[in-house]
């Protein structure tokens, strides 16, 4: 089961309460204060890690607490600390409070750490208030009391390229060509349910991650359809992939429709280089193949398009082309 947004309650651990004491030596005449400090409180932290793909775990469990420091002791002796508590989430989690939606950080590459709440301190024993003046202090300090906060955890994958379409355009069935990704695929919308991730090979030694996320329609950005709650999911890619589906009555439109969505969600997608690929090449005749792909590019380049192509996931026609497409998004996508 695949889950990427995700609510838990922290609880960092209280210090330890220092201590009140005096030596209680045999042939010493005046004892002194011996009293200990408190331990520190156990953190919470998150640590990314590429082992995990979901945030599953957190439906589970939604509270979290730390151990509390141990409390100072007589002969100077210092509580133990509390024993921090270290959540794993998948690499790309991004983390925001609930109180007032403020970004806490993101946790991008594997073994990536965020402190949350940090351990009370522990509090001083009276062996730390000595002076000359008061050469036998007879009071302590209390711990500090934890943190408490309620987290939002958003997993974005981590993408190089994002595959966005209408529904039934033929995404998943790219995927499962390019890629070792199995996605389901069937003849009717919505077969994508979550985001699938996929590794194509590009040749001279390069790969690039393909990102599938559920078919868009239009009002997606306000909330319509299974698209709306996906497209964080392409906000980390570093190019898009626009794919249309030639039997539609009029391809521009949409497109038109596609761009007004990512548009819409904002967040950086508006900026990311696209190119544009009519799919299902293999149910066109040639001239229909012709006035789809001159529809495509018209509009490609009135809508800065890098590159316009057409090709069929099924019976394998253009997906050399399309390979050669992905290689320079890619190359443009990092800078090159």
């Amino acid at each position: 089961m695949f889950l990427d947004v995700a609510k838990i309650k922290l609880e960092s651990g209280k210090g330890g309460d220092g201590c009140v004491s005096t030596r209680k030596e045999k042939f010493v005449a005046r004892g002194g204060p011996d009293g200990g400090n408190g331990g520190k409180g156990g953190s919470i932290w998150l640590e990314a890690s590429d082992e995990l793909s979901t945030l599953l775990d957190f439906k589970l469990r939604r509270k979290y607490k730390a151990v509390a420091g141990q409390p100072g002791s007589g002969n100077k002796r210092t509580g133990s600390n509390g024993q921090d508590v270290v959540l794993k989430v998948p690499c790309g989690t991004s983390v925001y409070r609930v109180e007032d939606e403020i970004s806490l950080g993101d946790l991008l590459e594997h073994g990536d750490r965020l402190l949350l709440a940090q351990g009370g301190k522990g509090g001083k024993g009276n062996w730390e208030y000595r002076n000359p003046r008061n050469q036998t202090p007879m009071h302590a300090q209390p711990g500090k009391a934890g943190r408490s906060l309620e987290v939002r955890l958003e997993l974005k994958l981590i993408a190089d390229i994002g595959l966005v379409g209408m529904p039934n355009v033929g995404k998943s069935t790219l995927l499962s060509v390019v890629t070792a990704a199995r996605p389901k695929v069937a003849d009717y919308p919505f077969t994508t349910l979550v985001p699938n991730l996929g590794i194509v090979d590009l040749g001279d030694y390069l790969s690039c991650t393909l990102a599938d996320i559920p078919g868009l329609i239009e009002g997606a950005s306000e909330g319509k359809g299974l698209g709306h709650e996906f497209l964080r999911h392409v906000e980390r890619t570093r190019a898009l992939l626009l794919l249309v589906d030639p039997s539609l009555e009029n391809p521009a439109e949409t497109l038109d429709v596609l761009r007004g969505e990512l548009e819409g969600h904002g967040n950086r997608l508006p900026e990311l280089p696209f190119a544009v690929a009519v799919t299902k090449l293999d149910l066109l005749d040639d001239e229909a193949a012709e006035q789809a792909l001159a529809a495509a590019s018209e509009w490609s380049l009135k809508n800065g398009a890098s590159e316009t192509l057409i090709f069929s996931a099924v019976s394998g026609q253009g997906l050399k082309n399309l390979r050669h497409l992905l290689k320079r998004l890619y190359t443009h996508g990092h800078g090159g």
